[in-house]
């Protein structure tokens, strides 16, 4: 099968590789999808825990659904935006755990945006993801 996205950490760019992720993600033509922003609301509809590491787990599994909805893999995210309120260093630090499990080895683009509120008063991180469907 044929590569659907090239992957690169050119040396003229921090290696972003060691991290999890890459600098520049090359989609082949082909069917794209858009995924909404996943928080940590359960299919259930129980609230978000306090826990930003706990939100993280759930806004991850709810990611992983997603992509399991349209056939996809973490292999085929292009790009995936996590928007984290109050972002700092050490509360990154406490997302990143979760989110490189659910991609698995993958190291798509990514983005971490600081935001000052989400959707909602007890909503801490939200991830949205742009996929590249497998043919």
């Amino acid at each position: 099968m044929t590569q659907m996205i090239t992957r690169l950490n050119p040396p003229s760019l921090p290696d972003a590789g060691a991290l999890g992720y890459s600098q520049i993600s090359i989609v082949e033509p082909g069917r794209m999808a858009f995924i909404s922003g996943q928080v940590a609301v359960r299919p259930s509809g129980e609230p978000a825990p306090a826990s930003l590491v706990e939100q993280a787990k759930i806004v991850n599994s709810n990611a992983r659904a997603a992509l399991d909805a349209i056939g996809a893999t973490p292999h085929d995210i292009a790009i995936l935006r996590a928007y984290v309120v109050d972002l700092t260093p050490e509360r990154l630090e406490q997302i990143m755990p979760p989110l490189l499990n659910m991609l698995d080895g993958a190291q798509p683009s990514i983005t971490g945006i600081g935001v000052a509120a989400l959707a909602g008063p007890d909503l801490q991180v939200e991830m949205e993801m742009t996929v590249r469907l497998p043919d």
